[in-house]
């Protein structure tokens, strides 16, 4: 090990929280903390230790009938000014702020603790805690450990900490991001007639987007809204030319009722006659709500499940035919924010609920 950090697991997960926050992990640097994890958990009986880069994997192998995995990264984006961590109170609820106190550290607290409290769950369960979520999915440390270790991901029922108010949300939603072209013939703008401009041939599609009304798609009794949204255009080549070519860059956030294919078919009607490409997909997740071991773990948490609408990890585990939820502490809303903050009594019940399902 090469660093230094230490984790006293005997303190409680909203402390622990704010412990693991102020060991900074920023995406590429989360040495520091992996490592702090690993020494806390060395030594534990009842634990086999596995570790792959900055990916923690902690295993009970009690023989039990079933396998859970509760899977979590540590990687933040980068810290603006909000290090280290500090308290407030607003109308006797008490908050913890900081870079990674949402997006997720409190998850990755709560789980660092029963990891090391849990001797004897109902249930055998895989704990893993990654790297690199927030950056380019080719250094995912999740997917790095399904393409080189998968047996280490194959479980009944997975669980990922990501931001839910402590609140299970299933699934998630897919995620397609296209490029729509247009083509023209350059020319002098001041005889414009004798070209032909790209940027005014994006008119129609701009319209398609004007006009268009996003869905929501039911999907095993969770609504899913859909969006379709412009989120960049470029074209142009000098103040005085008319531009030959001109780009659409649009996201398509589709329900978990369809694959990338179908949703590609979809942008493609919505903007036919115009040339589609493809920069990046991921497919949706259904909400893995109907095995009886997610509907359990409903039960423990106590409250009505929502859908996921941005796109996660749970898609990872949904591709290995794993029902998968996420679950953790935070208002998603408030991950990456300079004002990232979260509730300790939701850290607090997120740990409950965890507890109570997994020692029954």
């Amino acid at each position: 090990m090469s660093s230094h950090a230490s984790l006293d697991l005997s303190r409680t997960s909203v402390e622990l929280t704010a412990d693991i926050c102020n060991i900074e992990s920023v995406s590429g640097n989360e040495e520091t903390l992996a490592d702090a994890i690993e020494s806390a958990l060395s030594g534990l009986a009842h634990l086999e230790l596995i570790r792959h880069g900055n990916a923690l994997v902690a295993k009970t192998n009690l023989g039990r009938s079933q396998r859970v995995v509760i899977a979590g990264h540590i990687d933040t984006v980068p810290v603006n000014n909000n290090l280290p961590v500090r308290w407030s109170e607003e109308e006797g609820a008490q908050w913890l702020w900081g870079r990674g106190t949402v997006d997720m550290k409190a998850g990755v607290a709560a789980a660092v603790k029963l990891a090391a409290e849990l001797t004897e769950p109902a249930y055998d369960i895989t704990w893993i805690w990654y790297d690199n979520e927030e950056v380019a999915s080719e250094l995912n440390g999740l997917g790095r450990l399904a393409t080189v270790s998968p047996e280490l991901l194959q479980a009944d029922f997975a669980i990922l900490g990501e931001p839910s108010n402590s609140t299970v949300e299933g699934g998630c939603n897919g995620t397609l991001r296209v490029e729509v072209r247009a083509h023209g013939v350059r020319a002098h703008s001041a005889r414009a007639w004798k070209g032909e401009n790209a940027i005014h041939k994006l008119a129609p599609a701009l319209a398609a987007l004007a006009a268009y009304s996003p869905a929501t798609v039911t999907v095993d009794g969770l609504d899913y809204r859909e969006g379709l949204s412009a989120v960049g255009v470029s074209g142009g080549v000098a103040g005085n030319v008319i531009p030959d070519e001109a780009v659409l860059t649009v996201n398509y956030r589709f329900a978990p009722d369809k694959t990338a294919a179908q949703a590609l078919t979809h942008v493609e009607e919505v903007f036919a006659g115009f040339e589609v490409v493809v920069t990046d997909s991921a497919e949706g997740a259904r909400p893995g709500l109907t095995a009886a071991l997610a509907q359990d773990f409903v039960s423990a948490v106590g409250a009505e499940p929502m859908p996921k609408y941005g796109w996660t990890d749970v898609a990872r585990f949904s591709a290995l035919g794993i029902p998968a939820v996420n679950f953790g502490p935070g208002d998603p809303s408030l991950a990456h924010t300079d004002d990232e903050r979260v509730l300790t009594s939701q850290i607090l019940e997120c740990e409950r609920a965890l507890r109570s399902w997994l020692s029954k």
